[in-house]
């Protein structure tokens, strides 16, 4: 069966990763408006929707909403280094949702709107720490409680259904939650560019 083709950069979801290009996955309640953030950014290749985290194969959204499957709703974002960097993928992470609501996102409740970091490399993980000790203080300034995201090592990614793929560019007005804290996260990256 043929992947997909991606409704906004016009290539298959299964394509194979550019040589010298990065991957990161990030969980920030439902996926559909975090997709469509992504996507939007410049330097991003390709966005995928799906799950990771939990314990079940090939998931599919409904088992994932019921709850047993200890995954959470996650996005893959493929991206060219040179253009995008990661530390500024995880300040977009910070800002666009609430990191310290557990297994939720307002409105949305379950594991699987957990806040998610899955991490491919030393340099990722470091990144990622850095960031979350950071963004915890701004936040504890504010009045917040602790960070709840996970930061973990990648781990299987299982695409989810065709119909999940870039869905608020199939549907505009469709359902989209996130909501950030209006707490801004510092951009840690001292490479010019970005």
């Amino acid at each position: 069966m043929n992947a997909p083709i991606h409704r906004i950069f016009g290539r298959p979801l299964d394509a194979e990763m550019p040589k010298g290009y990065d991957q990161a996955i990030f969980g920030m309640g439902c996926y559909w408006g975090v997709e469509r953030l992504f996507w939007q950014q410049e330097g991003v290749w390709l966005t995928e929707v799906g799950f990771a985290g939990g314990t079940a194969e090939n998931p599919s959204y409904k088992q994932v909403c019921a709850g047993g499957t200890g995954h959470a709703e996650v996005v893959r974002v493929v991206y060219d280094s040179s253009r995008v960097s990661y530390e500024r993928l995880l300040q977009i992470f910070w800002e666009n949702h609430d990191p310290t609501q557990g297994n939720r996102q307002g409105n949305d409740v379950g594991s699987q709107y957990r806040s998610l970091i899955m991490v491919f490399n030393d340099s990722q993980k470091a990144a990622a720490e850095l960031s979350k000790a950071d963004y915890g203080n701004r936040l504890a300034v504010q009045g917040y409680p602790d960070i709840t995201t996970q930061i973990i090592p990648a781990g299987p990614f299982w695409r989810a259904e065709d119909d999940h793929q870039q869905y608020l560019d199939r549907y505009p007005n469709g359902y989209c939650g996130l909501r950030g804290t209006g707490v801004k996260a510092p951009l840690t990256d001292t490479a010019e560019g970005y």
